[in-house]
Order: C-alpha cells, then structure tokens, then sequence
C-alpha cells in the first residue's frame, strides 16, 4: 500500500469519527430538545435510550455547569458544542500532521534546498502562529508580563511595534498584528516561490 494511499485512510477515518460524534451529539440535543418542547413523551422508547447512551457523557457535563452557576439543562447544548470545536480542531490537526509527513517524504527525497525551504518555512510558520496566539491571549485578557507569554511577545514585537507607530489603534480595534500577519504571509510567498 502506498504512503499516500495509508494517510488518505487515516484522514478518512478521523473524518467518519468526528461525523459520527457529531450525529450523536446532535441526536442527544435534538432529543431533549424534543422532550422539554413536549413534542416526545420523556419516558418513550427513544428518550430512555438516547439518556442510557448519553448519560456517562452528560452526567459529569452537566456536574461542571451545575459548578460553574449554568443550567444543567444545557448540557446537550454544550455537548453539540465541544464535538464540533473539538471536531475541527482534530480535522485541523489531523490535516496538518498529514501535510508535515508529506513535506518530510519530500524532504528526504529532496536535496539540501528542500531542507532549507522546510526551515524557512517553519520559521515563518512560528513567528504567524506567535502572532494569533498574541491576538487570542489580548482578547482573554492575558498581558505581556505572564511568564509563558514572554516569549511570544518576545517573537512577535520586532514587527508589530514598528506597524503600530504608523497605523495607531483605531478606537478599540487594533489592526497592526493583523498587517504584521499579513507581511509574513506576503513575505513568506515571496521568498518560498
């Protein structure tokens, strides 16, 4: 069987997994949905089974948002919620760890080039990645002197800095990590191609 052939097969069945949890999830939400709208009888067939099947993984989701001051009524919703975040996020990482096995396989065919557009690229990919990590830890509200985000501002001011001095912050909303992102999207087109 060829590499390629072996993680087409691998992205597949990361693909039916993430549909499957997500039927099922939707299938819980939709249920209660239907019991608390008095569209289905609670104690019918159905209702009984889908609570037999989702009890082990509602119960202890339902124990946190009792904890953190929710309605346990929500649980489903949040259930439907988490599948789907954590289906993309598995999608993305499945995705992405295919594409570094195949750069790789590249790699060792290829000749030193090969390695050394590999590098440049990982770095590029480091200082884009430092910069949507800065972005999301300003939106929660996590500032530059907590000890691991040291480094990422560490790795991303050298050119945000400068693109703030010439396009201040407009109200709110500021647009330089979003051109400093860009820059090393352009940056890194022009020097791989």
């Amino acid at each position: 069987m060829a590499f390629s052939d072996v993680l087409s097969i691998v992205y597949t069945a990361v693909r039916i997994l993430v549909l499957a949890a997500l039927v099922y999830a939707g299938l819980v939400a939709l249920t209660q949905w239907a019991v608390r709208s008095r569209r289905i009888h609670p104690f019918g067939v159905w209702p009984r089974a889908m609570r037999k099947l989702s009890d082990p993984v509602l119960l202890p989701l339902e124990r946190r948002i009792v904890r953190a001051g929710g309605s346990p009524q929500h649980a489903p919703l949040w259930l439907l919620a988490i599948v789907i975040g954590a289906g993309l996020v598995l999608l993305s990482l499945t995705s992405w760890l295919i594409g570094t096995a195949v750069s790789l396989r590249f790699v060792a065919q290829g000749g030193p080039r090969a390695w050394i557009g590999v590098l440049v690229s990982a770095v590029f990919t480091i200082f884009m990645t430092a910069i949507l990590i800065r972005v999301i830890a300003s939106w929660l509200g996590i500032g530059e002197y907590r000890r691991w985000m040291r480094p990422i501002y560490g790795l991303t001011s050298w050119l945000i800095d400068p693109i703030r001095r010439i396009l201040p912050p407009f109200g709110m909303f500021d647009f330089s990590p979003m051109v400093a992102w860009l820059v090393l999207y352009v940056l890194r087109g022009f020097v791989m191609g």
